[in-house]
């Protein structure tokens, strides 16, 4: 299912279909690599099933997830919009399946599309409003803020796909867990329950099952 503020979900009958007729399906098993940072190549793409992890590469030449893509989510438009390099790695997590297009068919498509432009713009700016977002509702804000966006921050760099979500296994304790996030034990299972009560995740010894991406990233907020 798409994730419902994906790229995808956002678009009409009409988007859908002028994107599907100038498209190809492209299948990747898990960890497959999709593109890699620093590549050339101008492909945009949307995933119709599957996750994609997004990593980055710093100076010190180790690869960091930054980010976890859902069903319905368009990947290599950066690449599209300004001609540069690919500014990250793209690995399948589980089985992925996406439409890929050439970036001069796309670019031509949102010139005549004018709601597939406006989306994608919104998509854009909501994604350079995300990379502020989670660093500073892990510092500031709401007890439900700092959880949420500690939740995030580690499905995003040590969740792994499951048929209920994302899961997350840490070696933390919850006393550890709410020092990340100046909050005390009793607010982080506060928090961890209204979670629960909610369906957005379900909880273990040391695991917690996202199930609810969309909604727990709106928590930030």
């Amino acid at each position: 299912m798409d994730a419902p503020d994906s790229f995808w979900a956002k678009l009409g009958p009409a988007e859908k279909a002028a994107i599907e007729r100038i498209a190809v399906r492209h299948t990747y098993d898990p960890g497959d690599f999709i593109c890699h940072q620093g590549d050339h190549s101008r492909a945009v793409l949307v995933i119709r099933s599957g996750h994609v992890r997004v990593l980055t590469t710093g100076a010190n030449a180790r690869a960091v997830v930054v980010a976890v893509r859902l069903p319905g989510d368009i990947l290599g438009e950066l690449a599209t919009l300004d001609g540069g390099p690919r500014t990250a790695t793209l690995q399948a997590l589980d089985t992925v399946q996406v439409l890929t297009m050439s970036g001069p068919r796309f670019a031509t498509l949102c010139q005549t599309q004018p709601r597939l432009a406006w989306v994608l713009l919104g998509i854009v700016a909501g994604r350079l409003r995300d990379g502020g977002w989670q660093w500073l509702a892990l510092g500031g804000g709401s007890a439900t803020n700092r959880v949420a966006a500690l939740l995030l921050d580690l499905a995003v760099r040590h969740g792994k796909p499951t048929s209920e979500g994302i899961e997350i296994t840490s070696p933390a304790t919850q006393q550890e867990l709410a020092s990340t996030v100046a909050i005390s034990r009793e607010s982080l299972a506060r928090v961890l329950r209204k979670l629960r009560e909610r369906g957005l995740i379900s909880t273990g010894r040391r695991r917690v099952t996202i199930h609810q991406m969309a909604e727990l990233k709106r928590l930030m907020r």
